[in-house]
């Protein structure tokens, strides 16, 4: 079988090449490396891996040699999404119904989505539950889900906020965000602290991409909550754990959050077809304080 990795060398992409790899696939990652190359240089050794240099707005040729397709490419987050909000609709948007316009009914799209969307009802939301984004992100990753959902080719993972180490490593993502402030700053600041979210960490994240693939006869032209019950916390709670294990200020600010996220989300559709995250917060944790003792990282600010 051979798979196609878009955005394969980004924070989810690259550890999900390198599992698929170790699992003996076929693989080509496709990236624009607008971040450099370095995250994927300890993969291009293997001979089952075929990189491909290319923006995900443009037309991917021979596409039909692929079986399945991971489609993680797109500009991620509320910063990044409003600041560019013309790039955020031609890359989120645009090239997914491109590339789903491409794509025969025989070949497999599995597609990353957003439990950002959900808004901030405070409630507890399912599948069903009315979509309400708070963020031009939000909006953009729901238009490409609806675009996918005109097909019954695709399966639809809407993950929870990732968090925990990678090759690419993301420093927007609360945990990693709260942790590497607590650790190095010695104070972590909360806007909104009783604003609850839900988590999943990067290798449960991979497994479910994983686990959809190889369930895909049940999950297709399906959507799917993606990590667990156990894993619903609020900001302050967030920090607070970090808490047990070093000490740093937390500050409980009143000033509002301009992504404003509050939710609680279930789980039971995916848990039902068997997947289950493995790993606590806890565990994630430490992983990231371990190694923000000596990681250091450099904002890159780019007009896209």
């Amino acid at each position: 079988m051979k798979i196609l990795v878009t955005g394969g060398a980004g924070y989810k992409g690259v550890k999900l090449v390198a599992k698929l790899l170790s699992k003996g696939y076929d693989v080509t990652l496709l990236d624009n490396f607008m971040y450099g190359f370095e995250p994927i240089l300890h993969l291009v050794e293997n001979k089952k891996l075929t990189v491909l240099k290319q923006d995900i707005r443009n037309k991917i040729d021979k596409i039909s040699r692929y079986d399945v397709i991971f489609h993680l490419a797109g500009l991620s987050g509320f910063p990044a999404c409003s600041a560019n909000p013309a790039s955020a609709q031609l890359i989120n948007v645009d090239a997914t119904k491109s590339l789903s316009d491409s794509l025969s009914k025989d070949q497999l799209i599995i597609y990353a989505s957003t439990t950002s969307f959900y808004g901030k009802s405070g409630k507890a939301c399912n599948e069903q539950t009315p979509i309400d984004p708070v963020s031009h992100y939000g909006r953009t990753k729901y238009m490409a889900e609806k675009i996918l959902a005109e097909k019954d080719n695709y399966i639809s993972l809407r993950f929870a906020t990732v968090f925990g180490f990678s090759p690419k490593m993301r420093m927007d993502l609360m945990v990693n965000d709260f942790a590497f402030k607590a650790l190095k700053e010695g104070v972590v600041v909360l806007f909104d602290g009783y604003a609850k979210r839900t988590f999943i960490h990067i290798d449960d994240a991979v497994d479910a991409y994983i686990f959809a693939m190889e369930n895909r006869d049940k999950m297709k032209g399906e959507v799917f909550n993606v990590g667990g019950d156990h894993l619903n916390f609020s900001k302050l709670e967030i920090a607070q754990a970090i808490q047990k294990h070093i000490d740093f200020k937390i500050i409980d600010s009143d000033v509002k959050d301009k992504d404003v996220r509050h939710f609680i989300v279930c789980y039971e559709k995916i848990k039902k077809m068997g997947f289950i995250p493995q790993k606590s917060l806890d565990d994630g944790i430490k992983e990231l304080l371990r190694i923000f003792k000596f990681y250091e990282y450099y904002l890159h600010y780019k007009i896209i």
